[in-house]
């Protein structure tokens, strides 16, 4: 049973591919989820695009909760890169949607990104960065 660590770096291996295959040029940030000095998983690019950050979230679940500390922090370093923030969800089964930091519901001690949401509000790779 793989453990959360690695689980994560796999989704994040899995959007970098994402990426790559669209055209993007995108890189893994070290170290991120270990320390506190990591703001966000992926900075992703592309030519006569935005550029953004990219926050990856992963679950078998059907909600998924971040700390409002990590989203203010994600979105506070997103701001002073001059990037776009956003959050990648990927549930069981359901591929990866994309969602802004906004759309992200407050429960009091945590932000919520539950597959209703997503499949409502979020949308598909090419829905989001190819606009």
């Amino acid at each position: 049973m793989p453990n959360n660590k690695s689980k994560g770096s796999k989704a994040e291996r899995e959007l970098l591919k994402m990426f790559t295959e669209n055209s993007w040029r995108a890189v893994r940030v070290a170290g991120s989820g270990v320390n506190d000095d990591s703001p966000c998983d992926l900075i992703a690019g592309k030519l006569g695009k935005r550029g953004f950050t990219i926050e990856a979230k992963s679950s078998k679940k059907t909600s998924i909760y971040i700390t409002k500390e990590q989203i203010s922090d994600f979105v506070l370093f997103s701001n002073i890169i001059g990037l776009t923030p956003v959050i990648a969800a990927r549930f069981n089964r359901e591929g990866w949607f994309f969602i802004s930091p906004h759309q992200l519901k407050d429960t009091g001690n945590f932000f919520a990104i539950s597959l209703k949401t997503v499949k409502e509000e979020g949308k598909r790779f090419s829905q989001f960065f190819d606009e």
